[in-house]
């Protein structure tokens, strides 16, 4: 099972830009995604902010993110990465890294792997 770690995660205001990091182990699964739960929310509540296919680099953006943010990863180094822009308090979450056997499964939560999540909180 891969083993992810996030990193990135900070407290920052309003319109302000994070970068989020996921280093993983030897990783055999194609789907790649970023996750997020929110404040006072189960487990089971936790959104798909944005996926990748791993090998096509297809990806998946959750509405309440379109052209906000961006998903890349860097295979040769086992590197999955979410750039964060114009962020709103309502972006106020833990964010997990995932993996999964393809994008498709991954969006409908079937996840391999997670990571121990980032906090990220943005103030108004």
């Amino acid at each position: 099972q891969a083993q992810l770690m996030e990193s990135g995660g900070a407290s920052v205001q309003a319109g302000g830009s994070l970068d989020l990091t996921c280093a993983t182990s030897a990783n055999s699964y194609s789907g790649m995604a970023w996750f997020r739960q929110g404040p006072g929310t189960e487990r089971q509540e936790r959104e798909p902010v944005a996926a990748i296919c791993a090998g096509s680099g297809d990806t998946f953006y959750g509405d309440s993110v379109k052209g906000r943010f961006t998903i890349s990863q860097e295979n040769a180094k086992n590197l999955l990465y979410l750039e964060m822009n114009s962020l709103k308090p309502s972006d106020t979450a833990m964010y997990y890294c995932a993996a999964g056997p393809s994008l498709a499964a991954i969006l409908v939560a079937r996840v391999g792997a997670w990571g121990q999540g980032t906090q990220v909180t943005v103030s108004p």
